[in-house]
């Protein structure tokens, strides 16, 4: 972990632009790839109309943790915002972070060039927030439309967003290289979408059993849709920095051990 530090303070700016370039190099190459972006940019939005909207007109009003009463819709929506952050940095430091590590042998040539191991991380680390931050920022303009929330709090909204995109974007990209195959995907598709389901996102985890309370507690996704929601809703509290510094470290693990990955696996 020392080592890595170290080599994190040594970083040249100029080898992590060129990571990212190389990547827009490649989003120009064809329009597969806008139509994957698109796609994970509307999956929230469906949610958030046909749960948010069309079942929050049957359940009503719900209390924060605060005790403030919002509509269903204005409690939903800041849970599809952190979601929408964490699908689309997973999106590029899973499959695409494989494929170019397992099987384009893309990390290999760029090793060939002066970038390092950690210049790598942290530049397709930096190019999935590029990623995660169109979805989130095309996300709070839906919610401004809709009025579940306002300009100045979905500004103080989108750098919690970047956050969470940088928490799970680094445990992508871990998770990533210690897939074996394809195969392996399927159990890290099954625990995002249990995330997705038992967060805190589509009802209070304070009506959850007291045990499974606990657990959920524990979950990433939970601390990114509690952050994302004080802010979003205008309902900010100390215990915002709490879920902030969880996300921090997470992300900084995620990527430091993804670093050292590359090395090992790749600098033989």
């Amino acid at each position: 972990m020392v080592t890595t530090m170290l080599a994190a303070a040594r970083v040249s700016p100029s080898r992590v632009g060129a990571v990212i370039n190389r990547n827009v190099g490649a989003l120009r190459s064809g329009p597969s790839y806008w139509l994957v972006l698109l796609s994970g940019f509307f999956e929230p939005v469906l949610y958030l109309l046909s749960i948010g909207v069309g079942v929050g007109a049957l359940v009503g009003d719900l209390a924060l943790p605060g005790g403030r009463v919002v509509e269903y819709a204005v409690f939903v929506a800041p849970a599809m915002l952190a979601v929408s952050a964490m699908s689309g940095a997973l999106a590029e430091t899973t499959f695409n972070f494989f494929f170019k590590m397992k099987y384009s042998k893309t990390f290999e040539a760029i090793l060939a060039t002066p970038v390092k191991p950690f210049e790598i991380a942290v530049g397709e680390l930096a190019w999935a927030l590029v990623r995660s931050s169109v979805y989130t920022g095309a996300f709070l303009v839906v919610m401004v439309a809709l009025g579940l929330t306002s300009p100045g709090w979905a500004l103080a909204a989108f750098p919690a967003t970047l956050l969470v995109g940088a928490a799970f974007g680094g445990v992508g990209m871990a998770i990533s290289t210690l897939m074996r195959g394809w195969q392996d995907f399927d159990l890290l598709t099954t625990g995002q979408f249990a995330l997705f389901l038992f967060s805190g996102t589509f009802s209070p985890v304070q009506d959850y059993p007291a045990a499974f309370e606990v657990v959920v507690a524990a979950t990433p996704l939970f601390h990114a849709v509690e952050l994302v929601r004080g802010l979003a809703v205008g309902d900010p509290g100390w215990g915002l920095l709490g879920h902030a510094a969880y996300l921090l470290v997470m992300g900084a693990v995620g990527l430091a051990f993804a670093a050292r990955r590359i090395q090992r696996t790749l600098c033989v």
